[in-house]
């Protein structure tokens, strides 16, 4: 039995043909002779409207008081002209079975639901239209980022999930173990002896694959990855998550300005893809989610990114006649309100801002020559603020081993890091992209735990 998808068909002729769909019914109607059922199967936005005949044995009598909104079926007939407004074909019936029933209980019901309700009913949320096309638009980009750095002749490197390593150096890492944590073995201090855990020592969810990348880098390269990262962030905002996956490419032989380029492209390419692969669904999401959203996302592609340093950006920002929440100032992170306003009102458009006080960024970072800055850069866009973080990695092996100590972390954990300035240093920068928070600006949806399918934050693993 072959069946059609829904959107094959919306996508073809009506010149009467035989087809065979499944789905699962959104909405049912009724006249005096007709039923109206609009069927959904998860290829498309759009419904497939299958009419039957009740004069006919087209339905099973005993199946159609079980035919209701979310219940499962099989139908078969003919392709034709709808004879409605809303849709220009439709399915004419002859054969239509009950695949699964709908208990009373079904939570989905004919009204649009909060999305505070549908986060605490995951599991079903997809079957909604906004999160039917928020998987669309996921996998729209997952391919069109795999495409982007396969074509550029970049090799994909699965980074470890588990590791020793803080690459971020941060500390906010999820630990994995085997000990029995009500009653771990000790050592002679009374402390948890590690070495009879599974790998012998500490180990974490990575927070990043750059550390592992550079190694491959540094023989390869070009290369990237696109997996699982883990924040152990005890925050419980509209922008984080607790696990959430991240592009991280990198390259040898490659320093600030060639990194900022690769990251510009890659941003104004993905957005061209999600716009041009999905177009239905971008559309959903600029009525219905947030206006606006499509010219946002043409401003970012039409326009050139505009380049400040980091000290330039704070000369700016205190010179705005605006009472900050945060006041900024030189050596301080930029906050959200900060890069808004970079973005909306002074540049009106993306910006990439470079070299930060070294304070403020991690060990790995190239320092410049004044000794007070490194080779870092993020890039920022309207309505979002801060979309990727990069930088030239720091190839000098003194430099990088005194910053090291000068951070009081444990060299014997990174040699084989610092071996990389030892045999055959290069320089070689990267960056990361976390692809939810591109998911949130893409569709303009408010709340990051709305763009992935199960969200994990702190309190949150129920599904």
């Amino acid at each position: 039995m072959v069946r059609n998808s829904v959107s094959s068909l919306l996508a073809g002729p009506d010149d009467g043909r035989y087809a065979i769909v499944v789905g699962w019914i959104r909405t049912k109607r009724q006249s005096k002779n007709t039923i109206f059922f609009e069927v959904n199967d998860g290829s498309c936005l759009a419904n497939l409207q299958i009419v039957v005949d009740k004069s006919g044995d087209v339905i099973d009598g005993k199946q159609s008081q079980h035919l209701l909104n979310g219940a499962s079926i099989i139908a078969e007939g003919q392709i034709l002209p709808s004879e409605g407004k809303e849709q220009e074909i439709e399915l004419i019936a002859r054969k239509m079975r009950l695949i699964g029933e709908v208990s009373p209980s079904y939570p989905l019901q004919k009204k649009r639901h909060s999305f505070e309700f549908l986060r605490d009913n995951a599991h079903l949320r997809p079957r909604t239209n906004t999160f039917g096309a928020i998987t669309r638009v996921r996998n729209a980009l997952s391919v069109a980022i795999h495409g982007f750095f396969q074509k550029r002749e970049f090799l994909w490197i699965q980074t470890p999930i588990i590791t020793g390593n803080d690459a971020e150096g941060a500390g906010n890492l999820f630990q994995v173990s085997t000990l029995d944590y009500s009653s771990p073995p000790r050592n002679d201090s009374g402390s948890v002896d590690y070495q009879k855990d599974f790998f012998g020592k500490k180990t974490y969810l990575t927070v990043s694959g750059q550390l592992q990348l550079e190694n491959f880098a540094c023989s390869m390269g070009k290369v990237y990855t696109f997996g699982p990262t883990f924040r152990a962030e005890n925050s419980n905002t509209s922008r984080h998550l607790s696990e959430f996956w991240m592009i991280e490419p990198e390259m040898a032989f490659c320093e600030l300005e060639e990194n900022r380029e690769l990251a510009e492209s890659l941003i104004k390419e993905l957005l061209s893809q999600v716009l041009e692969r999905c177009p239905d669904e971008m559309e959903l999401f600029d009525r219905w989610v947030s206006k606006g959203t499509i010219d946002n996302l043409k401003q970012v592609i039409d326009k050139p990114f505009i380049h400040l340093t980091y000290s330039e950006a704070i000369r700016e920002l205190k010179k705005a006649p605006i009472d900050w929440e945060y006041p900024p100032a030189w050596g301080l992170d930029l906050q959200a309100e900060h890069e808004r306003y970079l973005c909306e009102e002074l540049i009106k458009g993306p910006l990439t801002l470079t070299d930060y006080p070294k304070e403020i960024k991690a060990f790995y970072m190239k320092q410049n020559d004044d000794g007070d800055t490194v080779r870092a850069m993020d890039i920022l866009v309207p309505r979002l603020g801060e979309i990727i973080g990069g930088s030239q990695r720091e190839d000098d092996f003194v430099k990088l081993r005194d910053r090291m100590k000068q951070m009081g972390m444990d060299m014997s954990e990174y040699s084989w890091y610092l071996d990389l300035r030892r045999y055959g240093s290069v320089p070689h920068s990267g960056f990361g992209l976390g692809f939810e928070r591109l998911v949130q600006y893409i569709t303009g949806m408010q709340n990051i735990r709305d763009v992935v399918p199960f969200p994990r934050s702190p309190k949150a693993i129920a599904f």
